[in-house]
């Protein structure tokens, strides 16, 4: 038997190679995992940023504007409280009202350190008191109280609450820079880390790559391995099942051999000894019965009963030694011995049989494989087929023997043959055993065809099978010679 530790030890070996690619897959799919997260990560806080950053750029946008619409609102009011004219009133509504919308954006857009900064407390502060101041003295020129106006306009109040304001909106412009400043660093800090790990992630995926490649060409190289362990291992299995199974073909051949040897021996046996002691019952009978007197009906009567008992069992014994040795193999031949065995088929089973027999020239063992083969065709027909016509020929050819047994019965799949077929397996180990081929073809409803293919010791001359086909026996049909003789059917069905 081949070494099946050493192909077991292959396999645990090839399965602890295996795992090394498979954990540099497992390392490969764990960066990627850290890398996608790191990546998704920098996304998001650059998104973030940018977000901040447009949220900075309106605060300072909205900063800017807020000083032009107040210089915008204080030109018209003092035109206004100058001149009485309401049409400086419109710019200043226009005004007012832009700026009461950019204080409300301020709000929203401003990130929450700087909205509750000091810087944007009093810039929102000193915005409130510009507005209170300009909506004041606007109320106190439609109220005609001029010298309220002339007031303002003569002191420097409005324009030192103008300079506090452009002072406090320039420290926060400031502050909005700085921040802006902050937040493009961060947004360049983060795609350089963005970059950076693309770069990473790239390098370690060719890496594991290249790892990967590397075990599975290694990978590869031990199934290759492996693979020849193991056709040398079927080749030895091989070997072995052709050496076992020919020892067993000799030993089954030696078997069925010995069988027939055995079944020679017990003819001989029963037709010597047995047959000997028949034959010397019958003749003291024979005596007996002549010294008995005409008085003695009786003993008469048990005598030829007596008899009669010992012709049957002659008869058995015949008949048995027939059975387990065909005498008339080795006295009358084959064709003869063919012959009785269907006559005696035919008569026994009452199913009409048909022969055409050429007479052939070969060894003992071979005859009687021939015989065997008709002889077991022949009780399959008549157990199982339920025929009404069987056609028995024997061909003789340059090279071989054939014999064909065809019936017309119900047949069978050939494809699937019944496990307890033993006749079947008999008859096709005794034709190989014989160096010859069983050929057998049925299918149901269609009948059965049984040929066998033995091959002679040496070639037949062409003239001796010229004699054999004069010599040809053809048995007519015993159910009526009117009818048309019995025709094989074809090899196909």
């Amino acid at each position: 038997m081949p070494n099946l530790t050493a192909a077991t030890f292959a396999a645990a070996e090839r399965k602890r190679r295996a795992l090394s690619p498979r954990v540099t897959l497992i390392v490969a799919a764990a960066c990627a995992i850290v890398m996608v997260w790191l990546s998704e990560n920098a996304y998001r806080r650059m998104t973030d940023v940018i977000v901040e950053l447009q949220h900075t750029h309106i605060v300072r946008t909205s900063i800017n504007t807020l000083v032009r619409d107040l210089v915008v609102a204080e030109s018209s009011q003092r035109g206004f409280l100058l001149t009485g004219d309401s049409q400086y009133l419109a710019p200043y509504q226009k005004a007012v009202t832009g700026m009461i919308g950019l204080l409300k954006q301020l709000d929203v857009r401003t990130p929450q350190a700087m909205r509750e900064s000091d810087a944007m407390v009093s810039f929102k502060t000193l915005l409130a008191q510009k507005l209170g101041e300009m909506s004041l003295t606007l109320r106190m020129r439609e109220q005609d109280r001029p010298e309220v106006a002339n007031f303002v306009i003569s002191s420097n109040v409005g324009l030192e609450q103008m300079e506090a304001f452009r002072q406090q909106g320039d420290a926060l412009a400031a502050q909005v820079e700085a921040l802006l400043a902050t937040k493009r660093g961060e947004l360049y800090r983060l795609l350089n880390v963005a970059r950076f790990g693309l770069v990473v992630g790239v390098l370690a995926a060719l890496l594991a790559f290249v790892l990967y490649v590397r075990q599975a060409r290694a990978l590869q190289q031990a199934d290759i391995r492996q693979k020849q362990r193991l056709e040398a291992e079927r080749d030895a299995l091989e070997s072995q099942v052709r050496e076992r199974t020919l020892r067993l073909t000799e030993l089954a051949t030696h078997l069925q051999q010995a069988v027939e040897d055995e079944r020679a021996h017990l003819a001989r046996e029963l037709h010597d000894e047995l047959g000997a002691l028949l034959t010397a019952a019958k003749l003291d009978i024979a005596r007996l019965k002549s010294r008995l007197s005409g008085e003695a009906d009786d003993l008469g009567t048990r005598l030829d009963h007596l008899n009669k008992t010992l012709n049957q069992v002659i008869a058995l014994k015949r008949r048995i030694i027939e059975d387990l040795r065909p005498s008339s193999l080795s006295n009358l031949g084959l064709v003869a011995s063919l012959e009785i065995l269907v006559r005696e088929f035919s008569e026994r089973s009452g199913i009409d049989v048909q022969t055409v027999l050429e007479p052939v020239d070969l060894d003992a063992a071979r005859e009687l494989t021939i015989f065997r083969l008709v002889q077991e065709a022949l009780t399959n027909i008549g157990k199982y087929a339920n025929p009404t016509k069987v056609t028995v020929t024997l061909k003789n050819y340059v090279y071989h023997a054939e014999v064909s047994v065809v019936d017309d019965g119900v047949g069978f799949d050939a494809t699937h043959l019944p496990q307890a077929s033993h006749g079947l397996v008999g008859m096709h180990h005794r034709v190989e055993a014989s160096g010859g081929r069983l050929d057998l073809t049925s299918a149901p409803g269609h009948g059965t065809r049984i040929t066998g293919t033995i091959p002679r010791r040496q070639a037949k001359a062409q003239s001796a099978l010229a004699d054999a086909m004069d010599a040809a026996t053809v048995s007519a049909p015993s159910y009526d010679a009117r009818k048309p003789p019995l025709t094989p059917p074809a090899a196909g069905r």
